[in-house]
């Protein structure tokens, strides 16, 4: 994993196919390195990006991330060459839910910056986000059908939240390619954009976020995804209580008082 600040690299560690910019404040921009082989996501990326995740969720100065693979390609997959003579056994013992995880739980807010390929585990992470900005070049997908296997890192329940059974179905059992605007038109993505505007779109909106009250943002996270696991009943008493902590913050106050003073709000996350 490498990091820069104020535009200076360091290694963490002799690849760096992984890279996390600190330089907008108030954000960190997660990109995937290794374009010789399309961002393929081998153990070593997927190490990084869970050492990456978990470093984001402690840091109280990052208040939204983006996560990108660069401007040709987001992640043409898992990658097979480590697979090809893997057991069951050591399949299971390698724990990649593990690394899958630090993303998932990530309590900031994450906004994929998609341009071309975004397949099988590509997809599924790009899914792991809350909102997904595609470049007209952008193509989703879960092929894993055609090499014998299936998705193995959301493929078959993210998706079919986000798109429903006969789309996911479709996806799922044929390996069909999606273009960005049919991902679009099916609720896959948040935005289509020029491929040059896919990054700059998404660093905008994180800078949006970020300006946003942090424990609200937070709230608002755990809520909705939770709502995918739990009955409606159980979900609105999970809101009602969220909605009602934030009346404990200061940031709670200072809102209210700058919207009636007609004046631009200063967030603390306290």
């Amino acid at each position: 994993m490498c990091e820069i600040k104020d535009n200076k690299m360091t290694n963490l560690q002799q690849e760096c196919f992984v890279e996390v910019d600190y330089s907008v404040k108030n954000i960190a921009v997660v990109k995937i390195n290794r374009p010789e082989a399309k961002n393929a996501l081998n153990t070593q990326i997927r190490k990084d990006l869970a050492r990456a995740f978990n470093d984001l969720s402690f840091n109280d100065d990052i208040h939204a991330i983006v996560l990108t693979g660069g401007d040709s390609v987001f992640a043409a997959g898992a990658d097979l060459k480590e697979m090809a003579n893997a057991t069951s056994t050591e399949m299971l013992l390698r724990h990649t839910e593990r690394y899958w995880n630090a993303i998932a739980q990530c309590p900031k807010p994450i906004i994929a910056a998609v341009n071309g390929f975004a397949l099988g585990g590509g997809c599924e992470l790009a899914m792991h986000s809350d909102i997904i900005i595609a470049g007209k070049s952008a193509n989703f997908g879960q092929p894993e059908i055609k090499v014998g296997l299936m998705p193995g890192a959301g493929g078959t329940q993210r998706l079919f939240r986000a798109v429903g059974k006969f789309h996911a179905m479709r996806m799922i059992m044929t390996g069909v390619l999606i273009p960005a605007d049919e991902a679009y038109r099916i609720g896959l993505v948040s935005q289509v954009t020029e491929d040059a505007d896919t990054i700059p779109t998404a660093i905008k909106m994180a800078e949006n976020l970020a300006a946003m009250p942090p424990i609200a943002l937070q709230q608002i996270k755990e809520v909705a995804l939770h709502s995918e696991d739990v009955p409606l009943n159980a979900g609105l008493t999970l809101e009602r209580k969220s909605f009602q902590l934030l009346f404990s913050t200061q940031d709670k106050s200072e809102g209210i008082q700058s919207f009636m003073e007609k004046r631009k709000p200063v967030y603390q996350g306290k």
